[in-house]
């Protein structure tokens, strides 16, 4: 028995908590992020040596385990995907569908992250 979720199909299993891990996941799934990773590892390291906290990366890291998170999972990456369309789709902040599509992203985002966190 298992006490993980069943969130059906994952395209592949949840990488270890590891920079080389997270990368080699999202290679498998999201190649195409990979650059952007890389971009924002340099920004975290940058700012770590600029004021000496570890937090930077340690954050950097958080951020990427619950993308791919996002990316393994179809459940989590169609409400995802979902959201980003509405929220394009809406003309305003004030238009009362940009604020459920933001609150929808929001879960989707805080679900990727607590899944990763446990």
């Amino acid at each position: 028995m298992t006490t993980q979720p069943d969130h059906g199909h994952e395209l592949i299993p949840r990488p270890e908590p590891t920079p080389d891990a997270v990368r080699v996941a999202l290679a498998r799934i999201a190649l195409h992020r990979l650059g952007e990773m890389e971009q924002q590892k340099e920004q975290a390291l940058a700012a770590a040596l600029q004021d000496g906290k570890i937090g930077h990366l340690q954050h950097w890291l958080d951020c990427w385990r619950a993308r791919v998170e996002i990316e393994r999972r179809p459940d989590l990456r169609s409400r995802h995907q979902a959201a980003l369309a509405s929220l394009l789709g809406t003309g305003s902040r004030s238009d009362p569908e940009f604020r459920a599509a933001m609150a929808e992203l929001r879960a989707v985002e805080d679900e990727a992250q607590q899944a990763v966190s446990r």
